[in-house]
């Protein structure tokens, strides 16, 4: 009888040990992370392999598979319901991501690669990242900062922001504010409904930004020397701008257009009942309260 309690027993917490394995892996591979819930943490080194480390767990376990130029990493139950379980990899800065989960949080950190990264309700932080980088979440705020490429951003219920990257930038919400901070980007589409929107960075010649907001105001940070047509439309809502401007087409509703400079790039900025304000850069002066 006792030797059998034992046995249940060193079986159990054979079940519940943590994994730590780590696979060799060569350029042109592809990381493939799922996990129902907890979190995915990828982290870089200078090694061509990859590690994956798992907190204890006794009704789950984790897969480790290659397929073609894929490796595979799966979080599947034992028996029951899905467990959460914490993940935590360590992979090349040149290797691409794909990772996603459904109650679970995801974060990337060093990567020089392209990043894929999708999530129910958890958050997604992302340092880093080339080429296409593509995050998204349902319940959860989403944030990049320092990336380069193809840029898309996107919640439902949460804020976006993307910060200090550049390229092409999408970035979409419905209930929370876009923020573009210390960009550089050629092309901008930022979009929500109940937030508000703010593009920090050049305008670039050529270039083309469509900021939107239905319920929230809308900030543009214009540099002196700026070259831009720019296309306004607020129907409930105010114009200002830190600098003069000289309508050259009004429409009924509260639509117009101006030109600064050369009018080289594209510029649309619509707000329904929000504020759009244009900026010179640096530190605000909050107008006081009348």
């Amino acid at each position: 009888m006792l030797l059998s309690l034992a046995t249940a027993a060193l079986s159990a917490l054979a079940l519940a040990q943590q994994i730590d394995s780590t696979v060799p892996v060569e350029r042109g591979l592809r990381l493939d992370v799922n996990a129902y819930g907890g979190e995915i943490a990828v982290q870089t080194w200078g090694r061509n392999a990859v590690r994956v480390e798992s907190g204890p767990t006794d009704r789950a376990r984790v897969e480790i598979s290659r397929s073609g130029t894929t490796l595979d990493v799966r979080v599947e139950s034992r028996r029951g319901p899905p467990e959460m379980v914490d993940l935590q990899i360590t992979v090349p800065d040149w290797m691409a991501l794909d990772l996603s989960g459904v109650y679970t949080d995801i974060s990337v950190v060093g990567t020089r690669g392209p990043v894929s990264a999708e999530t129910v309700q958890g958050e997604i932080k992302v340092e880093g990242g080339s080429g296409l980088v593509s995050l998204q979440s349902v319940q959860g705020g989403v944030s990049l900062t320092g990336a380069k490429g193809r840029i898309e951003v996107h919640s439902v219920n949460q804020d976006v922001e993307v910060i200090g990257s550049s390229g092409e930038i999408t970035a979409e919400t419905v209930n929370g504010s876009v923020t573009l901070s210390r960009v550089d980007a050629s092309s901008v589409s930022a979009t929500t409904v109940n937030g508000d929107v703010e593009y920090d960075g050049p305008v670039r010649n050529g270039g083309r930004y469509s900021l939107s907001s239905h319920n929230g105001d809308l900030t543009l940070v214009v540099a002196q020397g700026t070259n831009a047509s720019v296309a306004v439309s607020t129907f409930n809502g105010e114009f200002e701008s830190d600098f003069p401007v000289t309508l050259t087409d009004t429409r009924k509703g509260r639509r117009f257009s101006f030109t600064l400079g050369t009018g080289s790039a594209q510029v649309t900025l619509e707000s329904f009942q929000g504020t759009i304000q244009l900026v010179r850069p640096g530190p605000r002066v909050e107008k006081d309260e009348e």
